[in-house]
């Protein structure tokens, strides 16, 4: 048996950052990883479907420049290569993920982790490795309902990105975030998408204007038929196809994507050995310093039930580590910006309007839509507006959305400014490059004050 100041079950992207900053911090430490290097984000979720929405999102302006002077002819798909192309990008950043592990001399362990008591870890099955302290960070799977006929032609979104052709039709059962990206993603490509959505509408988390604005897209300029507030049943799947029925009407398609949740995984780890029991839901209990109730194990990440982003699980690992080798104990950040690479894309982060509402907590809000900015008239990227949320007493800026070109690479400003508790008045007087997209938070921060330059005065009453 192998002896580890820290051992980390699982190597997605909260895991091996965590043990990278262990052995930063001059301990031993060790991975243990069941299936790839990099988890669900690197392998099966969130690059390999931004290589297919980045792709996709040129063959549709190759197809329809929607610019002055420009047209295109013998735009060809070859869905085959561009799956090949999302391949090698997930080869290459396996291979660099592998490489920072060994050259910072962390051991990598394959197959399934699991606990015979607090210090000692099992590689499939057999006691291998004993840890003075130990990170859980085994992430989360798709959520699959019990419903749904099991077939090739019903799929979730890990079967979806692995499809080697692309269907003619496509029906989505969900319409949050990764059923709506990917709805996007294929109707760029050509495919004639449906979604279906139990709840009054997509998108549920956002805002209602951030909301319409994505879902106004995804009809009018995408073609995507979306239906809310009913859900799919009598569902079949034959070699044909896949059918249900939404309300009284029935629908049919090629494949049926379900992309309605995602859940912890915990099979296998036997907690119980470890002293750990899971919540009613199946989340393994942490608190804000990552630690577990037992003293030497931490969780981080998706299997928390905590904010279920990468880069929140990242963040989340490196204090676990720390926290775990004895650096003055921090808790992990809250404020976590969200983007959605829908069509428009999206980005929050902070307190949200509509949340605010329900808190019954006085905010003042203000928009700035791009087409007021030169950089997006110029560029053909008018869709869409950035919006701040500030307290009315102190001017704080305590929350942000944009949705628009660029918008998820927008909301780093954002976050930056609120997590230094800037004013709207001191954005506002910040001075930003012209022309650039960036100038929509500016203009918008003056808006909170009445005081934007590049938009007409709002009538008096």
């Amino acid at each position: 048996m192998e002896n580890f100041d820290l051992v980390v079950i699982g190597a997605g992207p909260g895991g091996y950052p965590a043990a990278i900053r262990a052995a930063q911090l001059g301990a031993s430490a060790a991975v243990i990883e069941k299936e790839q290097l990099g988890g669900t984000c690197l392998n099966w979720g969130c690059i390999p479907s931004k290589a297919m929405i980045a792709a996709a999102a040129r063959y549709s302006d190759l197809r329809r420049p929607h610019f002055p002077g420009l047209s295109a002819t013998g735009v060809s798909l070859d869905y085959a290569a561009l799956v090949s192309h999302k391949d090698k990008i997930v080869r290459t950043l396996q291979g660099g993920i592998k490489q920072l592990l060994t050259s910072n001399g962390v051991r990598q362990f394959a197959g399934l982790g699991s606990f015979r008591d607090p210090h000692t870890i099992a590689v499939n099955g057999e006691p291998a490795l004993s840890a003075r302290k130990v990170i859980i960070a085994t992430g989360s799977t798709s959520a699959t309902p019990g419903f749904l006929p099991v077939h090739e032609r019903v799929v979730e979104s890990r079967g979806f990105l692995a499809l080697p052709t692309l269907p003619a039709s496509l029906l989505v059962l969900g319409g949050g975030f990764i059923g709506c990206e990917l709805a996007c993603m294929a109707a760029a490509l050509g495919t004639k998408v449906t979604v279906v959505e139990m709840l009054e509408d997509i998108l549920l988390l956002l805002d209602a204007d951030v909301r319409r604005e994505v879902r106004t897209h995804m009809e009018k300029s995408l073609g995507i038929r979306v239906i809310t507030g009913t859900g799919l049943g009598a569902i079949s799947a034959d070699g044909q196809g896949v059918s249900g029925i939404a309300g009284e009407e029935r629908l049919s398609a090629d494949i049926l994507l379900s992309a309605v949740g995602r859940r912890p995984v915990t099979e296998g780890l036997e907690l119980a050995k470890a002293g750990l029991s899971v919540t009613d839901r199946g989340y393994v209990q942490a608190d804000d310093y990552c630690r577990t109730k037992v003293a030497n194990i931490f969780a981080i990440g998706d299997v928390t039930g905590k904010v279920q982003l990468a880069h929140f699980a990242t963040e989340q690992g490196v204090v676990a580590a720390e926290n775990a080798l004895g650096s003055r104990p921090r808790k992990h950040e809250t404020l976590v910006p969200n983007v959605i690479f829908t069509s428009p894309e999206v980005g929050t982060v902070g307190l949200g309007e509509d949340e605010a509402k329900k808190q019954n907590r006085p905010v003042k809000t203000a928009k700035f839509r791009f087409a007021g900015l030169g950089k997006a008239l110029a560029t053909g990227e008018t869709l869409g507006f950035a919006k701040w949320v500030a307290d009315p007493e102190t001017d704080r800026l305590v929350g942000a959305a944009v949705v628009g070109p660029h918008a998820t690479e927008l909301i780093a400003e954002a976050t930056v400014a609120i997590r230094a508790e800037w004013t709207a008045r001191e954005f506002g007087r910040t001075i930003h490059a012209h022309p650039t997209f960036s100038e929509v938070w500016m203009e918008a921060a003056h808006a909170l004050h009445g005081e934007a330059i590049h938009a007409p005065p709002k009538r008096k009453a």
